[in-house]
């Protein structure tokens, strides 16, 4: 069975093409390399491609006949879409719909959605559960609910049945260091921290340490990649075994603040490193922590590697591989 992922040269995407080719399906990656790696697409079929190419896209269906689309592919730097919407709905809403008008066309009814927690805009409580108002803050966000939105309708219309998983903050790498997270430009925080770590950087900066958080500092769910990659697998399974479209989280149930992840860093990597505090950014809410019942319930999900720990020793561990001069 052959499953097309859209942006599987990318951090998420590449590990779960490792993931689906451990199960034994037969992979095609998609993507058009402006934010992922060819040496990445390592378990796949690659074909270089864009979104906003219909006439690529219908080559690809017609050519390996998918079963299922797993849709990665999109830009989502949240402050790049404030700045710059236009470019973000053209690539974020134009592409998925190029893409699911021709998953339409060619008959492919299971569609699995990288989604994200940015739906939720600031949430009234956490953790955040599946049925919590959706109000994005920022254009990505807005992007992501409207392909929601639009899967919704096409399940309905179509009959294209789909699961929106909604991630929290991916992290950490691959165990066997075979692929990670290698952005450009780097935002996350613990692919900084353990820049400052390894002396790639002169120090971290904390972007406000006056939030309604035990410590101060703002508070997320940190997810390890590979435990999300599973989760992708599980949704598959889900839809191919007849399961109905809906959303669901993907978060840990838990969050670590700035302060513990850098001093979990520390404990890790052996290493010091410059810590200095900057002005809040806005729109940052205090805390992001995703309910994973739903996942457990409807996919059978178990996260194996989210501890903390765990997650910046398989970070760690890649970003000497990748990054040590």
């Amino acid at each position: 069975m052959t499953i097309l992922v859209t942006g599987g040269a990318g951090y998420i995407g590449s590990h779960t093409c490792k993931a689906l080719k451990n199960k034994g399906f037969n992979v095609v990656v998609y993507d058009n390399l402006v934010y992922g790696h060819r040496d990445l697409v390592r378990w796949a079929i690659f074909e270089e491609g864009d979104l906003l190419d219909r006439g690529a896209l219908d080559t690809v269906f017609k050519r390996h006949s998918p079963a299922a689309v797993l849709h990665f592919a999109a830009y989502a730097y949240v402050g790049e879409s404030v700045t710059d919407p236009a470019k973000y709905y053209r690539n974020n809403v134009q592409g998925s719909l190029n893409l699911v008008n021709a998953a339409k066309e060619h008959g492919v009814k299971n569609f699995i959605f990288s989604s994200t927690c940015a739906v939720y805009g600031v949430p009234a409580r956490v953790p955040i559960t599946e049925d919590m108002a959706l109000n994005p803050i920022n254009p990505y966000g807005n992007t992501k609910l409207i392909i929601e939105k639009l899967l919704d309708d096409y399940s309905v219309a179509y009959d294209i049945r789909n699961v929106r998983l909604r991630y929290f903050n991916a992290a950490g790498a691959d165990p066997e260091s075979e692929t990670g997270e290698d952005h450009t430009p780097e935002t996350h925080l613990i692919p900084l921290v353990l820049d400052a770590a390894a002396g790639l950087r002169k120090g971290i900066t904390i972007y406000g340490d006056d939030y309604e958080t035990p410590d101060h500092t703002c508070v997320r769910d940190y997810i390890h990649v590979t435990d999300l990659a599973e989760a992708h697998v599980l949704a598959l399974e889900y839809l191919l075994k007849g399961g109905k479209t809906r959303a669901i989280n993907l978060g840990n149930s838990r969050g670590h603040s700035v302060k513990e992840v850098i001093a979990a860093t520390r404990e890790v990597t052996g290493a010091e490193f410059k810590v200095t505090v900057g002005d809040p950014r806005p729109g940052d809410p205090p805390s992001l922590v995703g309910s994973n019942k739903e996942a457990k319930e409807v996919l059978g999900w178990n996260p194996q590697r989210s501890n903390i720990n765990t997650i910046l020793e398989d970070a760690w561990r890649w970003h000497r591989k990748r990054f040590s001069k």
